[in-house]
């Protein structure tokens, strides 16, 4: 079966300091459209709700907008913008580099359990 699905019309959003998500589920998939405004950090905007120490999530992604910062627990870095893929493994902090907003694409699937709290 095709499954075909508007990103501008996704299944569910899920706002935090900063920035938000939105999610579409499609089987076998659940895309992110990540949007975090200049000052967010995940460290300050998302991790007070799910409680790790990191972003646990992985990431397999695309930046539409603007410039992201993303550090590895074990101090790698990487600095990606407009039209570059990544992926960043589980265990990480990113953040928005300047003053302009980013926009990002996530097509790992972690999108189901970004910024969920894990308090039952």
């Amino acid at each position: 079966m095709i499954e075909v699905k508007s990103i501008d019309k996704p299944d569910e959003r899920r706002d935090f300091h900063k920035g938000h998500l939105e999610v579409c589920n499609l089987t076998g998939m659940s895309f992110g459209i990540a949007t975090f405004e200049p000052g967010w950090r995940w460290s300050e905007s998302v991790k007070p709700i799910v409680g790790t120490e990191s972003c646990e999530v992985h990431h397999n992604g695309l930046v539409l907008r603007g410039r992201l910062h993303i550090r590895m627990n074990d101090g790698t870095e990487a600095e990606i913008g407009p039209g570059e893929l990544f992926v960043a493994p589980p265990g990480h902090d990113a953040w928005v580099v300047g003053d302009e907003q980013v926009i990002t694409y996530d097509f790992a699937g972690g999108a189901a359990e970004y910024a969920k709290s894990k308090k039952g």
